[in-house]
C-alpha cells in the first residue's frame, strides 16, 4: 500500500537497482573478449566479430520485446515486470558463465535481450512516483546511478579476471540475484490498479508502440529526435578505443583511465547539476543546451590534435547529459499513467534499434577513412558524422518545441470541454 513515503522510498530503491545493474552490466565487459575466444578457440580479431553479433542479438531481441515488457507493466504493474526482468538477467549471466560454446553465450544474450526492461521499466517508476517539476532531476539520479556503475563495474571485472574469465560473470549474477531480492522485499508498487489498461498485442510491438504515439504528436516528434541522439552516441562504444590508439597511440591503460574520467564526469553532471540546470532553464531549454554541448563535443574529437585535449573535449561531451533527463520529462509529462510503460517500451525499442545500426555505421565510417579505400586520410570522420546527427535532432526539436504552447493548450481546452 502506497504511504506519504513511498515516492521517496521508491526513487531510492529504483536508483539502487539501477546502479547495482550498472555494475553488473561493467564487470562483464573487460573479460568478454577472454570468454569468447575460449569457447570459440579463435583469435582476438575474430572474437570481435562474434562480439559484434552477441552484441545485435541482444539488441535485436530488445528492440522486439521492450513494447512487450512496457505494455505488461501498464497492466500487471511495474514491480512484477521489473523483477522477473532482474532473474532474468541473474540467469543468463550464470548461463554465460558456465556456457561451454559459442550457442551457449547466444542462447543468454537472447534471454537477456527478451527481457531487457530494467531501465526503462525504472523509467516508468520515475515517471510514476515524481512531480512534473521534479522529472526531469529524477531521471538525472537514473543517469548518474548507470555513470556510477560504469565506473565501479568495468574496474571490478578487471579485479576479477585475475581469477579467469568466467568469474565475473558469476560474480555478476550474484549481484543480480541480490538486487532481485532488495526488490522483492522493499520495492513498492507505484501503479494503481485503478490507473492500469488491458493489455492489447497490436500496441505491444515496436510499430504498435509508435502507432500508438501518434495521437501525441509532441511525443512521437521526441521520440525521433531521440532515436538520432542515441544514434550519434552510438560513435563512443563504437570506436572510441580504436580512435585513440589509432590517432593518439593510447595505450589500453590509457583508454581506462579516460572511461573513469568520462563516468566521473558523468556522474557529476547527471547526480548533481541536472537538479539545478533543469528547474532553472526548463526542460526545453536544457535539451537545447544538451544537443549543443553534445554537437560541440563530437567536432572536437574530429578534431583534436593532441591527446591531451580530448580530456578537455569530454566536458561539454559530459553536459550533453542534461538532454536525455530533460526529453524524458517532457515525454512523460504528456502521458497518462496506464500509458508510460508503453511510451518507456517505445523509447526503449527506437534506442535498440540505435544499438543495431549504430556500430557498424561508426566502426564502417571509421575504417573507410583510416585504411587505404579512402583518397583522405581522417579518422575523425565517426565524430563528425555524429556532430550531423545530433544537428539533425536539434534541429527536429527546435521544430517541435516551436508547437508546444499552442498543442499544450490545446489538450489543456479539450480536457476542460469534456
Amino acid at each position: 500500500m502506497a504511504t506519504d513515503q513511498t515516492p521517496k522510498r521508491a526513487l531510492l530503491i529504483i536508483v539502487a537497482t539501477v546502479l547495482l545493474n550498472s555494475i553488473g552490466f561493467g564487470i562483464i565487459m573487460p573479460v568478454m573478449p577472454g570468454l569468447v575466444m575460449e569457447v570459440t578457440g579463435q583469435g582476438l580479431a575474430d572474437a570481435a566479430l562474434y562480439g559484434g553479433w552477441l552484441m545485435f542479438a541482444y539488441a535485436i531481441m530488445q528492440f522486439f520485446f521492450a513494447p512487450v515488457l512496457g505494455n505488461l507493466s501498464d497492466r500487471f504493474g511495474r514491480r512484477r515486470v521489473l523483477l522477473v526482468s532482474l532473474v532474468a538477467f541473474s540467469i543468463d549471466y550464470l548461463v554465460m558463465g558456465w556456457a561451454p560454446t559459442l550457442g551457449w553465450l547466444f542462447a543468454g544474450r537472447l534471454v537477456a535481450g527478451i527481457a531487457a526492461s530494467t531501465n526503462s521499466i525504472a523509467n516508468a517508476y520515475i515517471a510514476d512516483i515524481s512531480a512534473p517539476e521534479r522529472r526531469g532531476q529524477n531521471f538525472g539520479l537514473l543517469g548518474a546511478a548507470f555513470g556510477v556503475g560504469f565506473i565501479v563495474g568495468p574496474v571490478l571485472g578487471g579485479l576479477l579476471g585475475d581469477y579467469g574469465s568466467r568469474a565475473p560473470f558469476y560474480a555478476a549474477s550474484a549481484l543480480g540475484f541480490a538486487n532481485f531480492l532488495v526488490a522483492l522485499f522493499v520495492l513498492p508498487e507505484t501503479l494503481p490498479v485503478e490507473r492500469r489498461r488491458r493489455f492489447e498485442i497490436a500496441r505491444a510491438n515496436p510499430l504498435g508502440a509508435l502507432t500508438q504515439l501518434r495521437a501525441a504528436p509532441v511525443v512521437l516528434g521526441i521520440v525521433m529526435a531521440v532515436f538520432l541522439y542515441n544514434l550519434a552516441h552510438f560513435v563512443m562504444p563504437a570506436i572510441w578505443s580504436y580512435y585513440t590508439m589509432e590517432q593518439f597511440e593510447w595505450t589500453p591503460r590509457e583508454i581506462g583511465y579516460s572511461l573513469g574520467y568520462m563516468g566521473v564526469l558523468m556522474v557529476l553532471v547527471q547526480g548533481f547539476l541536472t537538479r539545478i540546470v533543469i528547474p532553472r532553464v526548463g526542460e526545453s531549454a536544457a535539451a537545447y543546451l544538451g544537443l549543443s554541448f553534445a554537437t560541440l563535443s563530437y567536432f572536437g574529437y574530429a578534431f583534436a590534435p593532441l591527446g591531451w585535449m580530448m580530456y578537455v573535449v569530454m566536458i561539454p561531451g559530459a553536459l550533453s547529459g542534461f538532454t536525455m533527463p530533460a526529453l524524458q520529462g517532457l515525454m512523460t509529462a504528456r502521458m497518462t499513467a496506464s500509458t508510460q510503460g508503453e511510451l518507456q517500451g517505445a523509447i526503449a525499442s527506437t534506442n535498440a534499434m540505435t544499438a543495431v545500426i549504430g556500430p557498424p555505421l561508426m566502426t564502417q565510417a571509421f575504417g573507410y577513412f583510416s585504411g587505404g579505400a579512402s583518397p583522405i586520410h581522417f579518422p575523425g570522420a565517426a565524430f563528425l558524422l555524429s556532430a550531423l546527427l545530433t544537428v539533425a535532432s536539434l534541429l527536429l526539436l527546435r521544430r517541435i518545441f516551436r508547437r508546444l504552447p499552442r498543442i499544450d493548450s490545446e489538450a489543456e481546452l479539450q480536457s476542460r470541454t469534456q
